[in-house]
């Protein structure tokens, strides 16, 4: 699942200024004899050692993927000290691992892996780590730690429990509310993550009650199919959670050609299609839960500082972390505007 909110020089926005916040708290009462707790070098704005980044993702069939390619050119561009070797990309696993291999073989200073299977491209992850590159491991992980030097990605867990929330505080003052939810790919674990935490959310509320779930395919035309065969399953309810914007868009198809304007819809990753339906609101859509596809500039960022051997702006430690798992908020018409420029087509 843009163009970037600026964080220049801050990886992680509101968090990043919270932890500054707090260290500068706690060193504020520190002779001026001894150096300040994160008084070292981190990666800014500013020139610095040259780093070539190779970037490997998967085939960009789909709105969120294709944001993913945008965000990380567009970052690089932003930084005259950074060359970006970027692959065509490709759903095949062998197809993939190759081109890794290449990017290997032309020793690239860091990696920026998005597997299109995280276990079958594990052992192409530990060749680069093994041979010195390191790897920067952007949202679907690998089986193994030893395989990135730092994961970054999306809250699949998260959105659910989000999602599940903000449709349970719209429901709290409705006696046995209902509830339906539209879901993406079940062999996939994010996709029952997803399930996962939308239902312990709702465990939150006991007049809210989930009585359908279909899953679809990540696409308009399965959006559309699954959602028509849901509301001619469910004459009444009054919320839906759909799992992706993409699919939504299908979804809203069917919603607008079975005449239905009963109940209120959540979707799922932040397309700018959603995030114009929000902020007209005239629709059944009300709010969507995001996953960032700017975690592909956010690795940049970070492939950036390791390169050149530096921390991350706002924290105090000298390297960067190991794992960043980013937050799911919750867009509606009342912050739409402030994410507008993220919403991916």
């Amino acid at each position: 699942m843009t163009q970037l909110p600026t964080r220049r020089g801050l990886l992680f926005g509101a968090a990043a200024v919270s932890a500054g916040a707090v260290l500068a708290g706690c060193t504020s009462n520190d002779s001026g004899d001894e150096p300040a707790a994160n008084d070292q070098p981190a990666a800014d704005d500013k020139p610095g050692k040259a780093v070539t980044i190779g970037f490997a993702g998967p085939q960009a069939d789909h709105g969120w993927l294709n944001a993913i390619n945008d965000n990380a050119k567009s970052r690089a561009k932003k930084y005259s000290d950074v060359t970006l070797e970027i692959t065509e990309g490709s759903n095949d696993t062998a197809a993939q691992i190759g081109q890794i291999e290449t990017l290997i073989n032309k020793k690239v200073d860091v990696l920026v892996i998005l597997p299109a299977d995280g276990k079958a491209l594990t052992q192409v992850g530990l060749k680069a780590m093994r041979a010195g590159i390191p790897v920067i491991n952007l949202d679907r992980i690998f089986n193994s730690p030893q395989a990135y030097r730092c994961w970054i990605g999306g809250d699949n867990y998260g959105m659910g429990l989000n999602a599940g929330n903000y449709i349970g505080e719209k429901l709290k003052g409705k006696s046995d509310a209902r509830v339906i939810e539209l879901a993406g790919l079940d062999n996939l674990e994010l996709t029952q993550q997803r399930t996962k935490g939308f239902d312990d959310a709702l465990k939150n509320y006991p007049n809210v009650k989930k009585v359908a779930r279909q899953a679809a395919e990540f696409t308009v035309e399965s959006g559309q199919a699954k959602m028509a065969q849901l509301l001619q399953a469910q004459s009444k309810f009054d919320a839906l959670w759909n799992h992706d914007d993409d699919q939504g868009v299908g979804a809203l198809r069917a919603i607008e050609q079975a005449g239905r304007d009963d109940f209120l819809m959540v979707g799922g990753a932040g397309a700018l299609s959603a995030f114009q339906a929000i902020k007209k609101d005239d629709g059944v859509l009300k709010a969507t839960v995001l996953y960032p596809p700017t975690m592909a500039a956010s690795a940049i960022d970070l492939a950036r500082a390791l390169g050149q051997s530096k921390g991350v702006g706002g924290l105090a430690e000298f390297e960067i972390p190991a794992s960043i798992t980013l937050y799911s908020a919750v867009v509606d018409k009342t912050n739409v505007d402030q994410y507008m420029s993220t919403g991916f087509k």
